[in-house]
């Protein structure tokens, strides 16, 4: 004789609860999975950030020694350039980043002129400017010391980009005799270049 399974309403009801914690712990355990897993997808990503990168530029004087340097470090606003340098004459000076990474004294003509990949006018506030090579004036105390900071919002360090410092044949962050009026074709009359540093 074969026996009948009776269950009861109340019997269920409990059967059915259970069911549905069940699948909802389930689904809750997916779910932490899922986020657990999107934590893990950030914290890699964040792990290949590159960290900030700098180059050290060595600013040599007319008879081939140091007499300064440069640290530029790229930044969301642009490079931040940041120039210590002493034994320079007192007043203000211009600064350029030149076209070629070659410094040859005394005169450092093999720098070339001034970088402007875009071909602008010279200038930082001039129609039709800057070169991206234009750079305010560094002024230097009565001590023949600089210790200045500033960022150059028209150059990059990324090495695929046509306004890049590191391109192919470098540029050169070039210091001037003189201060750059900021508007005289196409170098702002700043005079001789007295310190050259090449940017690799």
């Amino acid at each position: 004789m074969k026996k009948k399974i009776i269950i009861l309403p109340s019997l269920a009801l409990m059967i059915g609860l259970a069911a549905c914690g069940a699948e909802d712990d389930s689904e809750e355990a997916i779910a932490g999975k899922d986020v657990e897993k999107n934590n893990e997808a950030t914290e890699t990503a964040d792990d290949m950030q590159p960290e900030p990168f700098t180059v050290l530029v060595d600013l040599k004087d007319a008879d081939g020694q140091t007499t300064g340097t440069a640290e530029l470090e790229e930044t969301e606003e642009g490079i931040n350039v940041h120039v210590k340098a002493e034994g320079l004459p007192e007043g203000k000076h211009g600064l350029h980043f030149h076209e070629t990474g070659v410094c040859e004294a005394p005169d450092f003509e093999s720098a070339g002129g001034h970088f402007n990949p875009d071909e602008k006018n010279h200038g930082l506030e001039m129609e039709g400017g800057p070169h991206a090579g234009d750079l305010p004036n560094l002024e230097v105390g009565e001590d023949g010391i600089v210790d200045d900071e500033f960022t150059a919002k028209n150059v990059t360090l990324g090495t695929d980009e046509p306004n890049s410092l590191l391109k192919d044949t470098g540029t050169a962050l070039v210091i001037h005799a003189g201060e750059d009026d900021g508007e005289t074709q196409p170098s702002g009359d700043s005079g001789e270049r007295i310190a050259c540093g090449v940017i690799k």
